[in-house]
């Protein structure tokens, strides 16, 4: 008998549209915006991402569930996603890794999980129609009710999510989290980052973003992200990255204000995701809401500089447009598949910015060496 057995249960998406499921696992009633991730890989890491705070996620990739879940590899302190939908769940894990399935996992963070879903077709659907409100109910939910949950739950435009995500209070990121089976041990000697004192503006970091900066060297303190420039600035700090997170960059007015003064002030800057979104509106540019968003492990990107293509992971709703930007910023990357704004930089400022994620997790690690630059541009602003 199969021992996550249960009644069946169905995604409602706003526009109408019901997905049935063979299994709904966890309790009922979870809303938020139906999205999709085309990542083979990695649903730990992607439902702890917290730039996934109030979305039900679509895998579609259809086996989920055979490599179970472990402490290390966390995003965050836990699961965000509100939900997730699969087409088949394995029902054992198989990996010397693990240390909890999936489902009981799920069950643990309080985040249903409906199983058995045509998610070919939801993504589809959602590709068409475009990412929008949605909700899991039980078989045995009136839909007429569950529909109206969902139209009255919150729209993710105008929704200033890194408010919900960031850290209460600063804190300096422990370089004992550097597990050897996420990273290979640092070799002996300097490390580039060595002696570099690194601010993190918490939109919704993950801590592959701060891991990536530790085991280069920099000590890495994470900050609010409502912080005043001021206490940037007067921090004694070498440089700031902001970034990725969930929600609506608009929303996060006051993280633009923040960049602007860190920008007069020519601190070292580096934005992933929503960080890169900030700045850019910092940088006089406007944002927009994507039909679907881009979320996976496959999303080609051009360099402008030299025309290389970096395959990169990415995980956002809302984009950059396409515009003249102030203060001699400049558009660097664009995406292949629909020509969307991948990076600025500025020539004489020390910032710059990527809008997909260069510590991947899941995904590959073309843009790794970002970081690299990000140290070199603070040593430099050192000497």
């Amino acid at each position: 008998m199969d021992r996550y057995s249960s009644s069946g249960g169905y995604l409602l998406l706003e526009d109408g549209a019901r997905f049935e499921g063979t299994r709904l696992l966890g309790d009922p009633g979870a809303t938020g915006e139906a999205v999709f991730n085309t990542s083979h890989s990695g649903y730990q890491e992607v439902l702890t991402d917290p730039s996934y705070q109030r979305q039900i996620v679509t895998f579609t990739a259809p086996h989920q569930g055979n490599v179970g879940t472990n402490p290390e590899d966390l995003e965050s302190d836990g699961v965000k996603a509100a939900g997730a939908v699969v087409r088949s769940l394995s029902p054992r894990p198989s990996n010397w890794r693990s240390t909890q399935d999936l489902p009981a996992w799920l069950e643990q963070a309080g985040a249903p999980l409906l199983v058995g879903a045509n998610t070919r077709a939801i993504t589809l659907h959602l590709r068409t129609r475009g990412a929008m409100r949605a909700g899991l109910f039980s078989a045995d939910t009136a839909e007429p009710a569950a529909l109206e949950q969902v139209k009255a739950s919150p729209s993710m435009e105008g929704a200033d999510l890194a408010a919900e995500v960031t850290c209460a209070e600063p804190y300096d990121f422990d370089p004992a989290d550097l597990s050897p089976v996420w990273h290979p041990a640092p070799e002996r000697g300097a490390r580039p980052g060595d002696g570099l004192r690194v601010a993190v503006l918490d939109l919704g970091v993950k801590r592959s973003i701060l891991r990536e900066l530790a085991w280069r060297g920099c000590q890495v303190t994470v900050l609010p992200a409502s912080t005043p420039a001021d206490d940037i600035l007067g921090g004694g700090y070498h440089g700031l990255m902001a970034s990725n997170g969930p929600g609506d960059p608009a929303a996060v007015d006051y993280a633009a204000e923040t960049l602007r003064a860190v920008l007069d002030a020519r601190m070292p800057l580096f934005g992933i995701c929503l960080g890169h979104q900030v700045l850019s509106l910092a940088a006089g540019a406007e944002t927009f809401k994507l039909p679907f968003g881009h979320r996976g492990a496959n999303h080609p990107v051009q360099r402008l500089a030299d025309k290389v293509v970096e395959i990169t992971s990415q995980n956002h709703g809302f984009a950059v447009k396409d515009g003249p930007l102030h203060s001699g910023f400049s558009v660097t990357h664009l995406n292949l598949n629909d020509r969307t704004v991948e990076g600025i930089a500025h020539p004489d400022m020390p910032a710059f910015s990527v809008q997909y994620h260069p510590e991947a997790s899941p995904g590959p690690r073309d843009a790794l060496p970002y970081f690299d630059r990000f140290i070199e541009v603070m040593n430099h602003a050192r000497r």
